[in-house]
């Protein structure tokens, strides 16, 4: 699954590669009170987060979904950076042909 970084992990694009385990602690605000899951995700950045994205990781929908009700729009997070699967933003592309058939894998 996927994320994008806040300048606070963003590092001039250094950031985008990186995997990190993200876990729901709690709600932020009075729309759902008890959002969280008891699930953890696993998520790769691989964008830059806009504007009013502050000091936090912007969860993809299938990311939230997986560790809180969606309708609580934001939540308390803790994370842990497990490593980084490429350095920068560029996409990779890899072509592997196995059994006559192509496969691309983007990152």
């Amino acid at each position: 699954m996927i994320a994008a970084a806040s300048d606070a992990f963003w590092k001039g694009g250094g950031a985008c590669g990186s995997v990190y385990k993200v876990t729901c602690l709690g709600a932020t605000n009075e729309g759902v009170p008890h959002p969280c899951s008891s699930a953890t995700v696993v998520v790769r950045i691989v964008d830059y987060c806009p504007s009013g994205c502050r000091g936090t990781i912007d969860l993809s929908q299938e990311a939230f979904a997986h560790i809180a009700d969606p309708d609580a729009g934001k939540i308390r997070i803790a994370y842990d950076r497990l490593y980084s699967f490429f350095s920068g933003c560029s996409s990779f592309i890899y072509l592997l042909y196995n059994w006559g058939l192509s496969f691309i894998f983007i990152f």
